[in-house]
Formats: C-alpha cells, sequence, structure tokens
C-alpha cells in the first residue's frame, strides 16, 4: 500500500497557522454541513490546529470526530482547541492518509480540507477515504487551485509568487491546482456517486488585506515554504524579500481584492 511520499510545503510556522486556524466549518466546509446529522462519526483528515475539527463536533453532538494528521506537533494545539471548547465527543491521532490504520466502513463522514494537494498519490488518499467510509456515508473533499487564484490591482510581485509557489509545490510532490483535479481524481478512484461543487474565499476589507498579505508575507520569509524555495534552487533570499514585500504593497491598496477558488467534491459511498 502507498505510503506518504510528499514534502508538506507550508510546514507549521506560525504564519501559517495563523491561517489555518481561522479556518472554520462554516467559511471551510458549508457544503458538506446540510449532509451532517447529529449521531455521525466523522473522520478529519489533515485536521491541523483543529478549528474544523471542533466545530464539526459540535455539529454532531451525539456522535463522535476523530481528527488526524501527519505531524504530532500540530495535534497538540488540536486538542487544547476542543478541550477550550469543552468538546468530549473529540479525539486526535497521528495518521498518513494513504494508509489510514481504521477498519472497512467505520465512518459516516471522512472530510480532507486542503489535504489533497499536498499529498503523494491523492488517488491513493481518496481509496482509503472510500474505504473506511460507511454505505451511505459521505467523502468530502475541499481544495484550492492556486492557478485559479486571482487579485487586484496588478502586482508583478504575485505573479512571481504564485510561480514561485506552484514551482516548489511540485518540487515537494504535490499539486497546487488540486481543486480542478478532485472529480478526475475520484473517479480514478473508483468512486462514482460525485457532487461537484466550487466555493471562494475573497479578502478585500482593510482588515481582510492587512491579515492576508500579512500572512503570506511573512511565510515568504519564514516558513518552512520559504526554506524549501531556497534550498531546492527555486528562489534567492532577495527573490524571496522581493515577493514578501510584493504582498505587503497589495494589501496596502484601498482596493485591493483577492480571491481564492476551491474544488469541492460530496461523493456518497453506495449501499
Amino acid at each position: 500500500m502507498s505510503k506518504e511520499t510528499a514534502v508538506y510545503t507550508h510546514g507549521h510556522h506560525e504564519s501559517v497557522l495563523r491561517s489555518h486556524t481561522w479556518r472554520t466549518a462554516a467559511n471551510s466546509a458549508a457544503y458538506l454541513l446540510e449532509s451532517l446529522k447529529p449521531h455521525m462519526k466523522i473522520l478529519d483528515i489533515g485536521c491541523g490546529p483543529g478549528t474544523i475539527t471542533a466545530d464539526l463536533a459540535e455539529l454532531v453532538p451525539d456522535g463522535h470526530v476523530t481528527g488526524v494528521d501527519r505531524a504530532e506537533g500540530v495535534l497538540e494545539q488540536a486538542r487544547a482547541t476542543a478541550a477550550a471548547r469543552g468538546l468530549g465527543n473529540v479525539d486526535f491521532a497521528v495518521a498518513d492518509v494513504h494508509a489510514l490504520e481504521y477498519p472497512d466502513d467505520t465512518f459516516c463522514v471522512v472530510h480532507a480540507h486542503q489535504v489533497l494537494q499536498h499529498v503523494g498519490d491523492p488517488v491513493q488518499a481518496l481509496r482509503e477515504m472510500h474505504r473506511v467510509t460507511k454505505p451511505g456515508g459521505y467523502i468530502a473533499v475541499r481544495d484550492a487551485d492556486y492557478a485559479a487564484m486571482t487579485w487586484y490591482p496588478a502586482s508583478e510581485g504575485l505573479d512571481d509568487w504564485l510561480d514561485l509557489y506552484r514551482r516548489v509545490a511540485r518540487a515537494n510532490g504535490g499539486e497546487p491546482d488540486a481543486g480542478r483535479h478532485l472529480k478526475s481524481w475520484a473517479l480514478s478512484a473508483g468512486i462514482r456517486d460525485i457532487t461537484t461543487t466550487s466555493g471562494t474565499w475573497t479578502f478585500a476589507t482593510e482588515e481582510e488585506r492587512a491579515w492576508w498579505s500579512g500572512l503570506w508575507a511573512d511565510r515568504t520569509l519564514a516558513s518552512a515554504y520559504a526554506d524549501r524555495a531556497a534550498e531546492g534552487g527555486h528562489a534567492t533570499p532577495g527573490g524571496l524579500r522581493a515577493v514578501s514585500e510584493a504582498w505587503r504593497d497589495w494589501g496596502r491598496h484601498e482596493d485591493g481584492w483577492f480571491a481564492v477558488l476551491h474544488g469541492e467534491i460530496l461523493c456518497q459511498k453506495q449501499v
């Protein structure tokens, strides 16, 4: 069975977790929420600091949520997130989505947000997600599509950022434009009942621009992504500084606007 071969591009620097802890079930899994029932047992793959996981646990008060991630360190924050909200129906564990250590037909919902873009074999990951889903249950996946991101005003520095990020992500074994591939990957995994949708994040207010530009400006200089960009020969320190400043410059524009497109699939396992 396949094991993880890709390198997680972002790492868990503060500038990365600043973004991850902003995510909620409402802003990141809205396409799934109408399918949830109070009794459901959910597996949340790539749970990171656990904010979406905790939201899901609140939405299934008679059920249970298991959050899993490859990085043990970030699970400490996820456990703290759940504890701070007084949740008793959630637990966390280390796992590799390519080889999940759960029996067939275990979960009512298997959810993954911004995960398949970072894995070495997304089709195998979906096979595993499907395997551990109960008949009649759901596989729910949402991933960004970097090439479809768009912004105003035009910025050569952000053009350079997008080109650099996609090169680094692919060198790490991932697919940064995963959103457009989700349906194809699911079909290749043998999944047939697939509902495909899309969703966006938009950053345009002064507060949103400051937050989004600031976290990417910091991530470009101080995260694992920055290290891999430099070590892999994709960018010089000066080039990274220029991209970081381009982010800050964009954030200062009163008319600045940035949209992140996501592909979404909600697949029901046949009974």
